[in-house]
């Protein structure tokens, strides 16, 4: 298993709950959350129980039917998987517990109960079928699972110094210089092409070999496909994801999702529906349009007009040339050589959402016209910290303007706090600028404790 950041999490959890409550792990399917549970069963408890409901007996699917007698439910439990429970001293992890609502209802009672801790993974948890007719119970603390990022990456290819070095870097706001700036793009780069799904990173590791990788990664946009054709017979939810890099290739104003979905007549509500259900799957990360751009971003979301971002921009890469065989897939050569063209420049965009919806916050973009130079202004992502708002402009070339991050200044400068600009060059400032390689974006969103230091 590869090192987590969210086993700490777990570990926080076990420690300040003390049963009180159960732990959902929420993510998108092969994100990891299985093993990651697993792992901790059996690092922090004596003993503990899976119950993959993906494969689970009727028999035990049976049993969540009458949680009436609990003593029945645990013996039976422990006869099934021959493993002797110890009260306040083992855990019984619900796996896939989306395939079985009544064990996820069934959390109340047993955390209530008290005598054993309880760990729940689980991915399309919130798409309505798998809710409906249940009571959700109160009792769950949800934590997200995201794929590897980018120091988890290192970790895995045996670097465990290099992310300290870039953090000493961002603190002191200093230049690297440009020669080793380009390795780090480099190494950087090899990871927007691998992705951080464990399975593809593991055959990275194991191979070497990129056209394995890529096989990896379809048999997973092949995995999400299916799901979104059992959740929605139609198709429309795998037309609406299969369309995300042609999308924002188009550098629109937002997702034209009527233009995707031309051969149906969709209502707005229904609209509305499926991008949500996309949000739910945690394959898919969505920036709303911010109609009023203040610290309290969420209170103006326009959620007609928003862009949709892959949640692993290793996919994202995949996803792109699915339609065709690896040999034509210029971007992992192009990608890795620095060479790739403008109308690519799209997937840095895809990495710097992927790492703010990471560092736990919510996409916001905005777009703006300005009568005097008849033309349309775009803020790419817009995060909130304390009580100022910072515009993110990403650039994939070297650039010489940033018109739109300025006019926006002007418009809002009451409002604004720090502003950025994500490219491939080494840190600079521009005015009051502060101008980052795509490699230290993960650093914008520190806690607000580290800034206070500098």
């Amino acid at each position: 298993m590869f090192k987590r950041k969210i086993y700490q999490v777990m570990k926080e959890w076990k420690e300040s709950s003390a049963g009180k409550t159960a732990l959902l792990i929420e993510g998108a399917r092969r994100v990891g959350k299985s093993t990651v549970a697993e792992k901790f069963a059996k690092n922090e408890y004596d003993t503990y129980i899976l119950i993959d409901f993906a494969t689970a007996s009727s028999s035990v699917k049976a049993l969540f039917d009458d949680m009436s007698d609990l003593n029945y439910f645990f013996l039976q439990l422990q006869l099934q998987y021959h493993t002797e429970l110890k009260v306040g001293k083992s855990a019984i992890i619900f796996d896939e517990v989306q395939l079985c609502p009544k064990a996820r209802q069934a959390i109340k009672a047993l955390v209530k109960d008290g005598r054993y801790h309880y760990i729940e993974t689980g991915s399309l948890i919130s798409i309505k079928k798998n809710v409906k007719d249940i009571l959700i119970p109160s009792e769950e603390r949800k934590i997200q699972m995201h794929p590897m990022d980018y120091e988890e990456f290192l970790w895995a290819l045996n670097d465990t110094s290099t992310m300290d070095l870039l953090k000493a870097v961002f603190d002191a706001k200093k230049p690297f210089g440009d020669q080793l700036n380009r390795k780090l793009m480099r190494d950087f780069r090899l990871y927007m092409l691998v992705g951080g799904m464990p399975q593809a990173v593991n055959e990275f590791i194991t191979t070497n070999n990129f056209k394995s990788v890529d096989d990896v990664k379809r048999d997973i946009i092949n995995l999400y496909e299916d799901d979104f054709r059992k959740i929605d017979s139609t198709g429309r939810l795998a037309l609406l994801f299969e369309a995300i890099p042609s999308q924002l290739n188009k550098n629109t104003k937002g997702f034209q999702t009527k233009n995707v979905l031309n051969s149906y007549k969709t209502k707005d509500t229904t609209i509305l529906s499926l991008i949500s259900e996309l949000k739910d799957s945690k394959v898919v990360s969505v920036a709303y349009h911010a109609n009023n751009p203040g610290v309290g971003l969420s209170a103006y979301k326009d959620l007609n007009q928003f862009k949709l971002y892959m949640a692993d921009t290793g996919l994202f890469v995949t996803l792109q040339f699915k339609d065709k065989d690896f040999t034509d897939n210029i971007i992992y050569e192009k990608l890795l050589s620095d060479k790739l063209s403008a109308n690519l420049g799209y997937l840095y965009e895809n990495v710097v959402a992927q790492i703010l919806t990471a560092t736990g916050n919510d996409l916001f973009y905005y777009t703006f016209y300005q009568q005097e130079q008849k033309r349309n202004y775009e803020i790419d992502f817009i995060i909130s910290k304390r009580n100022k708002i910072c515009p993110i402009e990403v650039k994939s070339s070297q650039y010489r303007t940033h018109a739109s991050i300025d006019k926006f200044y002007n418009k809002f400068s009451e409002r604004i706090g720090k502003r950025y600009i994500i490219h491939t060059k080494d840190m600079s400032k521009d005015q009051d600028i502060l101008c980052l390689p795509v490699y230290m974006t993960q650093f914008i969103s520190q806690k607000e404790n580290d800034e206070k230091k500098q």
